[in-house]
This record gives C-alpha cells, structure tokens and sequence, in this order.
C-alpha cells in the first residue's frame, strides 16, 4: 500500500497508516461537525521528534480541560507518529495530531459521541522564507473573543480556529504576515499561532501563562535559553503600547522558532531590522535542539 512516502506526506487513523489522498474521517465526526476536538503540533529534527514528552503532556492536558479521553498513552501514540514520519523520508516533518471525540448523532450533547478519533498527519516542514527571518515580518493587533475564553477550558489547544483564522485573514488584508490577538482588556496575549514577545533595555517581556495564552513548547525553550544568557525575563501582561515601544519584538512556534516582529500596526519597531537579543536566542535555541551546526534561517545556505 502506498504511504504517500513520494510525496513526503503520510496519515495514521486510528493507528492505521494510510496515504495522504486515501485518508477520510466520517463527515458525522465530531471534530468536523463542531470543532470539538484537540490537537497538538510538532516537529522533528533530522526525523527526531522534538519535545515529543512536553508535546504529548499538553495534548494531554487539553483533553483534559475539554473533558476528552485520550485512546491511547503516549507510548503508542508515539509509535505511530515514528512510524508516519519514517514513511515520509522528510529530513525535517511537521507533525500534527489531532484527537476528536468521535462520531455520533448531529447533537451538541458530548455524552452522544462514540469512540475518540485520533490523526496523524505528517508533511514536510515549510518555514517561512529566510527573507522573513533577514528582514523581519510586520503584524497587527487584532482584538478577538476566543472561543476557550472565559472557560474551564481556558489554555486548552482545540481545534476551532475561526477566530484565529478572521484575525489571519485581516493580517494578510494589510499587508502583515502575523496577526497579534488583544483580549477584552486591551492586552496583547499571543500571536494567532505563536507566542509574542518584547524587548526592552536588554530584558525580555512575554505575557504569563495566567492571561490565558496557549503555553508554547518553543516558548517554554525560548524562556529557559534566556535564564541560561543571563537576560532578564519578565513574565506580564503588555499592552500593545509596550510593543510600539520595544526595542524588538519577536513571535515563537514549533515551525518558525524565533522570527523577528520589525512593523506592528504599522509602526516600525527600534531600528526597524531583527534584534540581537532574538538571533542570541534563536542561536542558544538551536544549539540546545542539537542543530547549531545548520545555517540560520536568515544566513545563505
């Protein structure tokens, strides 16, 4: 049976490992019908998974929040996530797994769904152009009510994205590649799918886990490589004020690690350039994945 290996695409349903094109889920599924599922995205490094015991523990605690049994234990899902990234023959795959709550009657009633659902999908990892980590990238603040909002499930990785996806599409409108979420009290807590941070006098500033941000893997590494430089780090809510008048401004995620923000709302932020608070920590960042010998993503390769 073909994986899809040619294409550097492979799925896993239910453990099963099929090709891209021959993959289907039930249009009765639950995450397709109302969002209501979870997911979790990673990478690897020369076919390594990359934090794959953080990685799992957040799916898992994402299950938790929405009330969602996992079907099998990290072990397993591992298995099968080797086993689809070994099929593809990507020197580096982005690896997204998404576990719903199953299939059952058009009903909001979660208690009506079968058995969880889970999915592998793996393809090869496409970073944003080196233009965008030479020069920079511009965003927008966009202020959205997230659906988790408010919620016990606050913090929880699902799969409805609507609001995230309107912020993305009005980013792209004006010319931005990253649109920064405000929340209902004007404060900036993530990008739309990163993690956002500023520096100022040397220090770095990232809004704490308690304002509601999904709490980023990347961002966590980010966060340690900085205590180990001896930069400050001052974990608290930023107003979109303290962006405009930042020295840098930099977003994180498993995909792009450290990309530097140079325009916010049209404003340029310090020279105008990438900062060297965020190429030390892009550098720390890949030396302690094991691939500080690679060409950074800005560098000719």
């Amino acid at each position: 049976m073909s994986t899809g290996a040619a294409a550097g695409k492979a799925v896993v349903i239910d453990g099963v490992l099929c090709s891209a094109d021959a993959a289907k889920v039930s249009v009765y599924d639950r995450g397709f019908l109302f969002g209501d599922a979870v997911f979790e995205v990673l990478r690897t490094y020369g076919g390594a998974l990359f934090a794959w015991d953080e990685h799992f523990a957040r799916l898992r605690r994402s299950a938790e929040r929405v009330l969602l049994s996992l079907p099998v234990d990290g072990a397993t899902l591992r298995a099968e996530v080797e086993r689809a990234v070994a099929a593809t023959g990507n020197d580096d795959s982005n690896v997204r797994i998404v576990v719903s709550r199953g299939a059952g009657p058009v009903t909001l009633d979660p208690g009506t769904a079968g058995s969880p659902l889970r999915v592998i999908l793996v393809e090869p990892v496409a970073p944003p152009p080196r233009e965008a980590y030479a020069e920079g990238i511009a965003a927008i603040t966009v202020r959205v009510q997230r659906s988790v909002d408010g919620t016990a499930a606050a913090g929880a990785k699902v799969t409805n994205y609507l609001e995230s996806l309107l912020a993305v599409r009005e980013a792209k409108a004006q010319g931005a590649q990253e649109a920064l979420i405000v929340d209902g009290q004007g404060e900036v807590v993530e990008g739309a799918t990163s993690n956002v941070f500023a520096v100022k006098g040397g220090g770095l500033a990232t809004p704490p886990e308690d304002a509601g941000i999904l709490a980023g893997i990347t961002r966590a590494h980010v966060l340690e490589a900085a205590a180990k430089a001896g930069i400050a780090v001052d974990q608290r809510r930023l107003r979109p004020e303290a962006l405009y008048d930042a020295d840098e401004v930099f977003v994180t995620s498993s995909i792009r690690e450290v990309l530097s923000v140079v325009r916010v709302d049209g404003r340029v932020i310090g020279t105008g350039a990438p900062g060297s608070v965020a190429r030390t920590l892009h550098r720390a960042f890949r030396a302690a994945v094991g691939v500080g010998d690679r060409p950074m993503p800005w560098e000719e390769a």
